[in-house]
C-alpha cells in the first residue's frame, strides 16, 4: 500500500503568512510532527490534531516518526519553519525515504525568512543574491568562511541565517570581520528579528554597525551589494533601471 507524507513549510508561522496549499494540507492531516516551537506557532486552528515532537538536534528521529505514522495509515505532515527545502527537513526526508520505498514524499513550499524578512526591510534582494547559514553544526566554519568570501567577491546581496545562538554569540561579528576585508564599512545592511511574529524588530545599519549588533537565532541578516542604499529607513538593492526624472511644465496662465 502506498503512503504519502507531506513536508510542509509554514513560513514565519502565523496563519496569514502560510500558503493556502500549506493550510489545506495541514487541515487534512491526521498527525502533525514538528519541533515544539513550530507546533506552538500553528495556533488554535490545529490544536485538535495529534501533535508529535522531538527536541532540537533530534531531526532524524522526527523524520522517522513521520514515516512510522504514515505506515499506520495516517495522513502525516512534517512541518518546518520557512520553506522545508531551504535549511529545512525536505532533503533529510528524501535521504531517509530510501528505506521506505512504499512512501511518497510531497513537499509543500513556504515563505523562507529571506523573502519575508526582505519584504519587511524593503527590497534588499532585488538583484542577484545568496543565502548563507552561519551555523556550523553541520557545516565546518572554514567552508562557511569560503562562501562568505565568494559572496563578497561576487558582489552578491547576502542573507545570513542563524547568525547567533548562546554557543555562537560572536559568529555574526566573525562573519562581518571576514566581509570587511572585501567590503566598505558603509555598506548598507539590515536585520529583522522575529519576522512575522510578535515582537518583530527591524533595524537598518552599515556593515560597521552590524558588526556590533546583538542578534539571536530568530534573526535574519541582510547585507547589500555595491548598489544597495538605505532609503527612508528601508534597505533597497537597485535592479539597475535608468529612471528618467519627471519634469512638470506648467503654463504661466497669461502671467
Amino acid at each position: 500500500m502506498k503512503h504519502n507524507i507531506y513536508v510542509v513549510g509554514i513560513g514565519p508561522g502565523k496563519e496569514s503568512m502560510m500558503t493556502r496549499e500549506a493550510l489545506e494540507t495541514l487541515d487534512r492531516a491526521d498527525v502533525i510532527i514538528g519541533y515544539p516551537v513550530y507546533l506552538n506557532l500553528l495556533g488554535e486552528r490545529f490544536r485538535g490534531k495529534e501533535l508529535l515532537s522531538t527536541p532540537m538536534r533530534k531531526e532524524e528521529e522526527r523524520c522517522r516518526m513521520a514515516f512510522a505514522e504514515a505506515k499506520k495509515g495516517k495522513q502525516a505532515a512534517l512541518i518546518c519553519s520557512g520553506d522545508a527545502g531551504v535549511y529545512g527537513m525536505a532533503s533529510l526526508m528524501y535521504e531517509i525515504g530510501k528505506e521506505y520505498p512504499d512512501t511518497e514524499i510531497i513537499v509543500i513550499p513556504g515563505i523562507t525568512a529571506a523573502n519575508s524578512g526582505a519584504a519587511v526591510l524593503g527590497a534588499p534582494l532585488n538583484h542577484d543574491f545568496c543565502v548563507v547559514s552561519l551555523s556550523d553544526l553541520l557545516t565546518p566554519w572554514e567552508k562557511i568562511e569560503r562562501r562568505l568570501i565568494a559572496a563578497a567577491e561576487g558582489d552578491f546581496a547576502i542573507a545570513l541565517y542563524n547568525p547567533s545562538s548562546r554557543k555562537r554569540s560572536d559568529y555574526l561579528r566573525r562573519a562581518c570581520d571576514i566581509l570587511l576585508r572585501y567590503l566598505e564599512e558603509t555598506r548598507a545592511c539590515g536585520y529583522v528579528e522575529n519576522i512575522g511574529r510578535e515582537g518583530t524588530k527591524v533595524v537598518t545599519c552599515t556593515l560597521k554597525e552590524l558588526r556590533e549588533a546583538k542578534v539571536n537565532m530568530f534573526t535574519t541578516v541582510f547585507i547589500g551589494n555595491a548598489g544597495s542604499e538605505l532609503m527612508h529607513g528601508k534597505l533597497i538593492t537597485k535592479r539597475g533601471y535608468q529612471i528618467e526624472t519627471s519634469t512638470h511644465i506648467c503654463g504661466n496662465n497669461g502671467r
